[in-house]
């Protein structure tokens, strides 16, 4: 599915985003099939922002949408777990990557760039408090509550503002949402790869140490 101008402009109408008009529409395609490691290891056009160690025995990818309600519910239930178990410890190194499925995730993911520059921990912070305010920010008051969470963040509401018109920001979104979509056939949120193997939906606690902790012993 590729989302057209018309229906792209409709939704920035309905989101309060009319400064976003011309941007780039999103490009979602759909088919499943496994990937390599070293596919989903490449990042495309923006730094890839992780927690844990760059030579962790274990690599986590997650392709997630900010207006996911999956997405958020694994970010509060499940990816706590996660850090705390084999992310602090070293044994994972995590990688979250923007996965938009509307211009309002869109928006989320580009304000969470902008507030952490390169600082991962303070991306990773962020995009936790767009998690849990999600029905804030999804479902009403787009543009205010995302500008009371810039504004929050230190940003000043022409930063918020600029950051929310970066033409060049979006673009790399898209671009490594459409590399994810070609190569990695990802069509869904949350998607993980855990070393190279596709997990789609949000898995259990449980399932993910099932699937990693063989890897930590091999």
């Amino acid at each position: 599915m590729i989302i057209t101008r018309r229906a792209f402009n409709t939704m920035l109408s309905l989101t309060g985003f009319a400064a976003l008009a011309g941007l780039s529409p999103l490009r979602f395609i759909s088919e499943a099939m496994a990937q390599s490691a070293a596919d989903v290891a490449k990042p495309v056009s923006l730094p890839d922002m992780a927690l844990g160690p760059k030579d962790a025995p274990v690599t986590i990818t997650e392709y997630a949408s900010m207006t996911c309600p999956h997405c958020a519910a694994f970010n509060e239930q499940v990816f706590p777990k996660i850090k705390s178990e084999y992310i602090d410890t070293g044994k994972v190194r995590y990688i979250f990557r923007e996965f938009p499925l509307d211009i309002k995730a869109a928006a989320g993911s580009m304000l969470s760039r902008c507030i952490a520059k390169d600082d991962a921990p303070k991306y990773f912070a962020v995009t936790d408090m767009l998690f849990r305010q999600q029905n804030d920010w999804v479902l009403k008051n787009t543009t205010e509550t995302l500008t009371r969470i810039g504004k929050q963040a230190g940003l000043t509401q022409q930063q918020v503002e600029a950051c929310l018109k970066d033409q060049a920001l979006l673009d790399k979104i898209a671009a490594d949402q459409k590399y994810a979509s070609d190569v990695l056939k990802v069509d869904s949120t949350p998607t993980f790869f855990i070393n190279g193997e596709k997990i789609k939906g949000e898995a259990s606690f449980d399932e993910f140490a099932k699937k990693i902790n063989p890897l930590l012993k091999s």
